[in-house]
């Protein structure tokens, strides 16, 4: 009898319907799962004010209620994806999913402030160890035209978990379901994990421990020095990104984020010199000397940040300044993510006279957009149906931005080098995601000279300014030609 794990390597480019039905279903499961963890990055935004109350959370256990999650998750997720080569990425994405399911249940019964904090920690653990396996997986087990389709709906996924997180959170947060107040939005999770976990079980493919890649991995090891380094060097650029903004930026954040660069500088040295020796580094140097990866690396950085400093600047607004509700601020980015997931699944049908500027292109849209957004909205209007055309440009630009520049990055990766190279762009697009929100939504509150929907309105234009830049700076980016 095959095994799955057997018939994995035929399941990318066999017509044979099992196989592909099995591929099929696996890139379902492991989709929703990161999406399920996507969520959850954003859905506390909008119950923490209610968890506050409540728990009687201080502000700065506030803050870490809802950043513990993303410190962890970020610090941790190389240190993920080099599990999956060591215990099978299956086995170490149902492991990740367990625990986020049952941290979720904890984090949904917690008494107190301090129990919630512990549980949030846990839960980004848990999905730091459950995500890099998503693209490990499909780097692993499709190819050709099923990889690109796969890349695809992970871009769409990727997209639609920051709105679909706030639109979910004012549901549940506004129903108040049995009472039970702030609690749904970690409980929800709890049925959702027991059923792919369940699925995971029989769905995702079982590497052997005689596998190639897994006896290659167990021979690297864990590089424990290069994985303190990187550690450190993640912390102390993540605290200081969560936490600053709420702070006033205090002297140690940035301490620490000249440290961490310090530390980035000790992490090369020291991965260089393992490599010449001929150790087994963390990341594996030819993995970044992959023809365009640096130039890939600086594209999702710059689209998850202006993506999450977008999204920031805009909910700070409509709900501060026009007084929207939680549920109707999330719906308003209905559209962005709308196309965005479109976008990132059509795009390769496109002429392939529009292929070769697509990124630049994508870039340009978004720098367009940004600014009409803030033209429309700095004098304390709605907008009006424009609005959500602009919206609509913008999901297509950070599409254009985001998918062709993530699948043609892992178009030219061994799949031996699947885990070091999700655990990077994974970690870029995290990374990305805080700066924004910290530089942007900086920009965004230091301009707030005024309350009322006027004040915010020219908040928001300067921050629209400041999001138009980097969109062309992305642009000026993806102009550079490879040599």
């Amino acid at each position: 009898m095959t095994t799955a794990s057997e018939a994995t390597p035929r399941s990318a480019t066999s017509k044979d319907p099992i196989t592909d039905n099995r591929s099929g279903r696996v890139l379902a499961l492991v989709l929703a799962a990161q999406f399920m963890a996507l969520l959850d990055i954003f859905i506390v935004n909008v119950a923490a004010p209610t968890i506050q109350s409540e728990l009687g959370a201080s502000g700065a256990g506030l803050q870490l209620i809802v950043a513990g999650y993303t410190i962890t998750y970020a610090v941790l997720l190389i240190t993920g994806a080099r599990l999956g080569d060591l215990f099978g990425h299956g086995r170490a994405h149902l492991a990740g999913l367990g625990v986020f399911t049952a941290a979720s249940l904890a984090c949904g019964l917690a008494a107190g402030s301090g129990q919630l904090i512990a549980f949030r920690l846990v839960q980004g653990g848990a999905a730091a160890v459950m995500i890099p396996q998503v693209l490990s997986l499909i780097q692993r087990h499709f190819t050709g035209e099923a990889r690109m389709r796969a890349l695809g709906a992970y871009s769409a996924v990727l997209a639609t978990g920051a709105a679909a997180g706030q639109v979910v959170g004012g549901v549940l947060v506004s129903a108040d379901l049995f009472g039970a107040g702030w609690r749904p939005v970690f409980l929800v999770n709890v049925p959702i994990g027991l059923v792919l976990l369940v699925l995971g079980i029989r769905v995702l493919p079982r590497e052997p421990r005689t596998a190639p890649g897994r006896v290659q991995a167990r021979a690297r090891g864990l590089d424990l020095p290069g994985l303190v380094l990187l550690a450190a060097a993640v912390t102390l650029l993540t605290v200081p990104l969560v936490l600053g903004q709420e702070l006033d930026w205090p002297v140690w954040s940035r301490v620490c984020l000249a440290a961490s660069a310090g530390f980035v500088a000790g992490f090369v040295g020291y991965e260089s010199r393992l490599a010449a020796r001929g150790g087994a580094p963390l990341i594996a140097p030819r993995v970044l000397r992959v023809p365009g990866i640096a130039r890939a690396a600086l594209r999702i950085l710059l689209v998850m940040a202006i993506n999450a400093g977008f999204l920031f600047a805009m909910t700070l607004h409509v709900q501060g300044g026009l007084g929207y509700s939680p549920l109707r601020a999330g719906l308003m980015f209905a559209p962005t993510a709308l196309v965005f997931g479109a976008t990132g699944l059509t795009w390769r049908r496109w002429s392939a006279g529009l292929q070769r500027g697509l990124a630049p292109g994508g870039f340009g849209l978004v720098a367009v957009a940004v600014v009409a957004v803030g033209l429309l909205m700095r004098g304390g209007g709605d907008g009006g149906p424009a609005l959500y055309a602009a919206f609509a440009v913008m999901g297509v630009g950070l599409a254009l931005g985001f998918s062709p520049t993530l699948t043609r990055a892992l178009a030219d990766v061994r799949p031996d080098d699947a885990a070091d190279a999700s655990g990077v762009l994974v970690t870029v697009t995290q990374l990305g995601q805080l700066a924004g929100v910290a530089v942007f939504g900086t920009l965004y509150l230091n301009r707030l000279d005024a309350q009322g929907a006027q004040g915010s309105g020219h908040a928001l234009w300067v921050c629209a300014l400041g999001l138009s830049a980097a969109a062309t700076a992305g642009a000026a980016a993806g102009l550079v030609r490879r040599r």
